[in-house]
């Protein structure tokens, strides 16, 4: 693997928990890049995430260039579909939906992606990704036609994610989905955490700094905040080096 990932192994292993800010392409005004990325560099995130389930064709790439301009934080594609890959990023999550049963999100859009991948330098994370029940219809469910682990089954979010591994995963990533109604919580966090060896990240759901506490002391190595940002670029007053 790359720098990017071998990073996130090294802060890990220190004991480091480690941040980063979701922009939505399709939900982000680029007239707004300049102030939003000066309160994400005076802030404790460690990585910026760009992605959606819909964003137009281009505006990743674009995003991305206007960021890059802006920031020396790595920057890492968290797509919702082929046509959101830049070479302008720094690498690229490739999502598997492990919680999902269609195969074109299990595998058909990796090959899709492959031709795309070939032309990049991008550091590509093979990245499990699981997306748990939050009390409402995302849009991931919608995008892709599956549907969400029910959270009460705990047992086999873990089994999911422990699968995931063996087939390879260098990251597993728990989500509640975007603008979740309550994020997971530290019971599911801390169990899918003790069956795994590799890095675990979480997001969904977290709209404080006590929340954000809760997912780091449960076992999240990496938690993920967006729609925090969106609703409310104060939230980044709490987050201050």
């Amino acid at each position: 693997m790359g720098s990017i990932y071998k990073n996130i192994q090294d802060a890990i292993s220190k004991g480091e928990k480690l941040l980063a800010v979701l922009i939505d392409p399709d939900k982000f005004s680029i007239e707004n890049t300049f102030s939003f990325i000066e309160k994400v560099n005076a802030s404790v995130a460690t990585h910026i995430f760009v992605g959606g389930s819909i964003v137009d064709e281009g505006a990743t790439n674009y995003l991305v260039s206007e960021i890059k301009k802006h920031t020396n934080l790595p920057i890492v594609l968290f797509p919702g579909d082929v046509s959101q890959i830049t070479d302008k990023a720094d690498a690229l999550l490739f999502l598997s939906l492990l919680s999902g049963r269609n195969s074109e999100y299990l595998i058909g859009k990796h090959v899709e992606a492959v031709s795309k991948l070939r032309n990049t330098n991008l550091e590509v994370v093979p990245t499990g990704y699981i997306l748990i029940e939050s009390g409402k219809e995302t849009a991931v469910e919608k995008v892709t036609n599956t549907k969400p682990l029910n959270r009460e089954n705990i047992q086999y979010i873990m089994d999911t994610a422990q699968a995931g591994q063996l087939l390879g995963m260098k990251l597993i990533y728990l989500e509640a989905g975007s603008g979740a109604t309550t994020p997971l919580t530290k019971n599911i966090i801390s169990s899918v955490k003790q069956e795994l060896g590799i890095p675990l990240v979480v997001g969904g759901g977290i709209r404080s700094k006590v929340q954000l506490d809760n997912a780091y002391d449960a076992g999240a190595d990496l938690v993920v905040i967006g729609t925090a940002f969106e609703d409310d670029e104060s939230f980044f007053d709490n987050l201050r080096k």
